[in-house]
């Protein structure tokens, strides 16, 4: 299938203010583009460079007033649900890789110190490796609240754990402290995750963050908001926490005064008009739809 997915970000700047952005697509799937374009208002350098996570990520350095981030992209995928590996085994800490080893690590947002007792108690009685870690989705899934009011910048997996409520965010730091606790390595992801083959939400569209695990020599998908093997997830970046994964940074006052993101699979009859566009290298862009021939497909005229 191919999905097409995209973002809006507006910034009032009351003076001039470096950025480093994680707003791209992550380099594993940088051969599923079929399409890309990426605006930057007003026109600015911008540096590419990848992150120590190995995450496509850019700085620049934006002049006072408002700036508008755009993009947006066709993406092909397999569309088939996250893959399930459910007598995927749990390695001894002392057999694995080394830069796999710091996702065992306590981080910003993820205290494995504080949780540790509790990670025991709650999942110490399970079978080690994929049974754990989906243990682990269960009891956060059912006991933490979604909803996007409790969203808090700061809110860590100890407090999520307290108040027991929070957004996608708070789900995945406190199950990848679990995991942590549990000696299972885990990393925390972001990326887009459209209403792809479940019924559409109400609420606008919003970028996602879910968690992958090292099994069976493997980083595998869990999502402890949704809890559910989903179809159409598109990595952008993945680290320790929330903070190697922010798609924005400022270093600087700022005011985010607009944030649009969509993520649609693309309808069966328009699909053969885009499938067959050579793959993207780097940033050019080989491709016998113009943009202007996307946008006139009346389903995303909203956008």
């Amino acid at each position: 299938m191919l999905i097409r997915a995209g973002y809006e970000l507006l910034f009032d700047l009351p003076a001039p203010t470096p950025m480093s952005l994680l707003l791209r697509v992550h380099p594993s799937r940088e051969a599923d583009l079929r399409y890309q374009e990426i605006v930057v208002e007003p026109a600015v350098p911008v540096e590419p460079f990848l992150d120590y996570f190995g995450n496509r990520a850019e700085r620049l350095v934006a002049p006072a007033g408002r700036l508008r981030l755009w993009a947006d992209a066709v993406v092909e995928d397999d569309g088939l649900p996250d893959p399930v590996f459910p007598h995927a085994k749990q390695a001894p800490v002392e057999s694995l890789p080394r830069e796999v080893v710091p996702f065992l690590m306590s981080s910003r947002y993820c205290e494995v110190d504080a949780l540790n007792d509790v990670a025991w108690q709650l999942f110490g009685h399970t079978s080690p490796g994929w049974a754990r870690v989906q243990a682990i989705c269960d009891w956060v899934h059912e006991h933490v609240r979604f909803g996007y009011a409790f969203a808090r910048p700061t809110k860590s997996a100890l407090e999520t754990f307290v108040e027991r409520k929070g957004v996608c965010r708070d789900f995945t730091h406190l199950a990848v402290t679990f995991c942590r606790c549990l000696n299972v390595p885990a990393r925390y992801v972001s990326g887009y995750l459209g209403d792809i083959g479940v019924p559409p939400l109400p609420c606008p569209m919003d970028l996602s963050a879910w968690f992958e695990v090292w099994l069976e020599g493997a980083w595998h998908t869990f999502d402890a908001r949704h809890n559910a093997r989903r179809i159409g997830r598109i990595l952008m970046s993945t680290g320790r926490d929330a903070t190697d994964t922010a798609y924005t940074t400022a270093y600087g006052q700022n005011t985010l005064a607009g944030f649009k993101i969509w993520t649609d699979e693309i309808p069966a009859d328009q699909a053969p008009h885009i499938a067959t566009a050579k793959p993207l290298i780097g940033n050019s862009v080989a491709t016998p739809m113009t943009f202007s021939q996307l946008l006139s497909i009346p389903k995303w005229a909203h956008i």
